[in-house]
C-alpha cells in the first residue's frame, strides 16, 4: 500500500467520523487542518464521499446526505495513524539520503511527498528536535544532527530498561491480543529475509524497527511507546555509519530475533528475559563498533 493511499484511507475514515455529528462539512482548508492532510487529499476524499452518496458537494457547500455506517469505513488493518505515516516516511527519507550529519530536511517537501498538511509534519519534527536530533533553520528547513558516543550509550541504557519491561509485559498479554498473531507474520518475514540475505540484507533495518516496535507496544505505556520513535531513529541511523560486515551483522541479528520470537511465543518469562538480554548485548556491541571512536558526530559545520 502506498503512503498516499494510506493517508487517503486514514483521512477518509476521519472525515466519516466528522459526518456523524454535523450537517455541513467545513471548508477545504478547515478540513485539511482538522484531519492533518493536504488540500489535494481533501478533494479526493470529498469526491469519494460524493460518489458514495454520503454528501452533496456543490462548490463551497458540502451537505451531509446520510450518516456513515460501519461498511463505509476502511478496515483498521488498512490504515495507520497519521503520526505513524509521517514517521515511516521521515525514516525512509533519512535512510535513503545516507543519514549524514548536516543533511537538510524541508518540511514542505516532506508534507507534499506524504500527502499530509505541513502543520502535522512540523509537529512531528518539533517532537524530535527536543532531543537534539534535528535542528530548526530558516524557511521551513531542518538539519539532521549527529550523535555523540555518550548520547548513544545513554539512550541505549533507556532502551534496555524499556525493552526488558516490555518483553516481560508481552508474556502477560491475553491470547487473543493482535501482537500474538503478529509474531507469526514477523517470524515468516524474518525467515524469508534470512533465506535471501545475500541480496536483501539492506531490508533488515525496516524489519528490525517493526519487530522492536511490536515488543515496545506490549508495554501499553504511552511514554515507552512514544519514546521508541527516538530509539528507532538512533538504532537505524547507526547502521549508516559503518557498513563493514553489514550482511553478516544483519544475518546474526535475524537469527537472534528468531530465537527471541520463539521465547515470546513460549510465554515463559525466564526464556524471554534471556533472549532479550542476549539480543540487547549484541545490539550494544554493534552500536559501538559502528560508531567512530573519537569523532563527535554532532560537531557539524553550521550552514
Amino acid at each position: 500500500m502506498s503512503k498516499q493511499n494510506t493517508v487517503f484511507k486514514e483521512g477518509y475514515n476521519g472525515c466519516l467520523r466528522l459526518l456523524k455529528d454535523i450537517d455541513q462539512l467545513p471548508s477545504e482548508p478547515e478540513l485539511g487542518t482538522k484531519l492533518g492532510i493536504s488540500r489535494t487529499t481533501v478533494r479526493a476524499i470529498l469526491s469519494a464521499l460524493e460518489e458514495k452518496g454520503l454528501i452533496e458537494w456543490t462548490k463551497r457547500s458540502k451537505t451531509v446526505l446520510r450518516k456513515p455506517v460501519k461498511g463505509d469505513y476502511f478496515p483498521d488493518e488498512e490504515t495507520d495513524s497519521l503520526s505513524e505515516i509521517i514517521e515511516r516516511s521521515f525514516m525512509q527519507r533519512i535512510l535513503a539520503g545516507g543519514a549524514q550529519p548536516g543533511m537538510q530536511i524541508n518540511e514542505l517537501e516532506l508534507a507534499r511527498d506524504i500527502g499530509v498538511g505541513t502543520s502535522s509534519v512540523r509537529e512531528f519534527l518539533i517532537r524530535f528536535s527536543r532531543f537534539g536530533l534535528i535542528e530548526k533553520r530558516k524557511n521551513s528547513h531542518w538539519v539532521l544532527k549527529g550523535f555523540t558516543r555518550s548520547f548513544a550509550l545513554e539512550l541505549f541504557e533507556i532502551r534496555e530498561i524499556f525493552e526488558l519491561r516490555s518483553a516481560i509485559a508481552f508474556v502477560n498479554l491475553p491470547d487473543d491480543h493482535p501482537a500474538i498473531q503478529e509474531l507469526d507474520v514477523l517470524e515468516a518475514d524474518h525467515i524469508a529475509l534470512l533465506r535471501d540475505i545475500d541480496t536483501r540484507y539492506l531490508d533488515f533495518s525496516e524489519l528490525d524497527e517493526r519487530f522492536h516496535r511490536m515488543i515496545h507496544s506490549a508495554s501499553r505505556n504511552r511514554f515507552v511507546i512514544d519514546f521508541y520513535d527516538v530509539i528507532a531513529m538512533v538504532f537505524h541511523y547507526h547502521y549508516q555509519w559503518k557498513k563493514v560486515n553489514e550482511r553478516a551483522r544483519n544475518a546474526k541479528a535475524l537469527e537472534e530475533h528468531l530465537a527471541y520470537i520463539n521465547a515470546l511465543r513460549s510465554r515463559d518469562a525466564g526464556k524471554v528475559d534471556i533472549a532479550c538480554r542476549n539480543h540487547l548485548r549484541s545490539a550494544r556491541e554493534t552500536l559501538l563498533q559502528s560508531m567512530p571512536a573519537e569523532e563527535s558526530l554532532s560537531d557539524i559545520t553550521e550552514t
